[in-house]
């Protein structure tokens, strides 16, 4: 039996896919497993802002065809990218371990932290998430507009003169370049996407075979934290336009979920936090959207 796993074709992308295929390998020694790259939208549009060349599903929809199609069997994704809904017929499979959700600084030589850099410092990002929380805790700095992998972005500091870039921590430790991070920006400085750092196994909703074969990779730390952070994201509708986050944090039978929402401008920003149970997850979410878009509809 072999198995078609579709991507995208970003240096991290196959890092990630790799790791899931190497995972089921090891508990499906029997079955052969193919990468398939397929290019989307959000891989074939460079030039521009993510916010400005479309909305839900840039770097998914894709090779969610894909998978109706029955041209791949299964699709990795960073969970992160997924929209609040998935198209009928698929679904998510068990969640993997997530790596660290936080955002984090790679900065120029001489610089360690958020507070020592200078007056009006330069620091690039695409995301308006954190663009405004950046100018939240510190107005004077200068945010400069990047796209681009990994690489491309670091490679920005050098090339357009910039203090430093911010970036996902779970990308940079995936891509075994842990060592360029110079400072992890707290999540009460800046609240991370939803679901940020953790992979998306989609599948189709009526292939049982396949859901069994990958159905040992389970995290249920990082299944309530999805389900919390992503009941947030539907529960406001979020898109790539606004500024947006969910982090849930887990102790014992407990959760703390906070949220962001913001305007497109950044001149409105919401952040509140709830707590509840772990078995209300989800619901958790949606609650917490509602009190969020309540008091920014009274800003």
């Amino acid at each position: 039996m072999k198995i078609i796993v579709g991507t995208r074709g970003s240096k991290l992308a196959l890092i990630q896919t790799n790791w899931v295929v190497e995972e089921l390998k090891k508990a499906n020694p029997g079955i052969e497993f193919e990468v398939k790259v397929i290019k989307t939208k959000g891989d074939l549009v460079t030039h521009l802002p993510l916010h400005k060349i479309g909305d839900k599903g840039l770097f998914t929809k894709e090779i969610e065809q894909h998978l109706l199609d029955k041209k791949i069997d299964l699709a990795v994704h960073s969970m992160k990218d997924m929209p609040s809904t998935l198209p009928e017929g698929l679904k998510f499979a068990n969640v993997p371990k997530r790596e660290d959700p936080r955002d984090v600084l790679v900065l120029k030589e001489g610089y360690t932290n958020i507070d020592d850099l200078p007056k009006g410092a330069k620091i690039g990002t695409g995301s308006k998430r954190r663009t405004y929380q950046l100018l939240k805790y510190r107005p004077d700095l200068e945010i400069v507009p990047i796209r681009g992998n990994i690489d491309t972005r670091i490679r920005k500091i050098e090339d357009e003169n910039l203090h430093g870039v911010v970036l996902a921590a779970s990308g940079l430790i995936r891509a075994d370049l842990e060592e360029r991070i110079s400072y992890y920006i707290p999540t009460d400085v800046m609240v991370p996407a939803p679901a940020q750092g953790a992979l998306a196994i989609e599948i189709r909703k009526d292939d049982s075979i396949i859901e069994d074969i990958v159905s040992h990779i389970k995290d249920e730390t990082t299944e309530i934290q999805v389900a919390a952070e992503r009941g947030f994201l539907t529960g406001v509708n979020g898109s790539c336009h606004v500024p947006m986050g969910a982090y849930c944090e887990i102790k014992d039978d407990n959760i703390t979920l906070t949220g962001l929402y913001g305007d497109e401008d950044g001149d409105k920003l919401v952040i509140e936090s709830l707590e509840g149970k772990i078995e209300d997850a989800s619901k958790l979410g949606f609650e917490l959207a509602d009190i969020v878009l309540k008091e920014y509809n009274n800003l």
